[in-house]
């Protein structure tokens, strides 16, 4: 479902990423194919720095489909990026992609919490991340966070998903027990 990235994958998701429909909501923009290889080159290179990791969506068959991203990490934090080409769109991929990327990043990386920013114009988004039990608004949890994203001309809502609150939530979707412990 997802993968290291490589170079050689790049053909394909160039022409998945310029699609009108898919390519405002991309972070790392290419205008030309050579631009997006140079780009994926970087992000490998960051990725092995510890700036930031970057898997590619895979379809059923194997082949690149978008890529999952956790970018700006600090202090076990940071934001997630994610893009699927419009063929892709409504196939239960994303959420398929974020669910492994998330094993990965709680388990593997040791990563706390996962930041989203959604666009306050942007209902629709907003509502279905709050459908989901282990997202949770931010706005006030991390002010210095909540401005920094608003700093700019858009304005967001900050959403987090919390190590704890995911494995909670995943376990119980299993049907495993959840013992819990009070401290006294």
């Amino acid at each position: 479902m997802i993968k290291h990235r490589d170079l050689s994958e790049c053909h394909v998701l160039f022409d998945l990423m310029v699609d009108p429909a898919v390519f405002p909501f991309v972070r790392h923009k290419a205008s030309s194919y050579e631009e997006y290889l140079f780009l994926t080159k970087q992000l490998i290179e960051a990725e092995e720095q510890g700036e930031l990791i970057s898997r590619t969506i895979l379809d059923e068959w194997g082949a690149p489909i978008g890529t999952i991203n956790l970018f700006d990490i600090e202090q076990q934090t940071g934001f997630l990026g994610t893009w699927i080409g419009t063929p892709y769109h409504g196939k239960g991929y994303n959420q398929l992609a974020k669910d492994a990327f998330f094993s990965e990043l709680f388990f593997n990386n040791h990563i706390q919490t996962i930041f989203m920013r959604i666009n306050k114009d942007n209902v629709r988004s907003q509502k279905a991340a709050e459908k989901i039990p282990y997202i949770g608004r931010a706005n006030e949890k991390w002010p210095e966070i909540y401005e920094k994203i608003n700093s700019g001309e858009k304005s967001y809502h900050l959403y987090e998903i919390e190590r704890d609150n995911y494995l909670l939530h995943t376990m119980r979707d299993r049907g495993e027990s959840v013992e819990v412990q009070l401290e006294a």
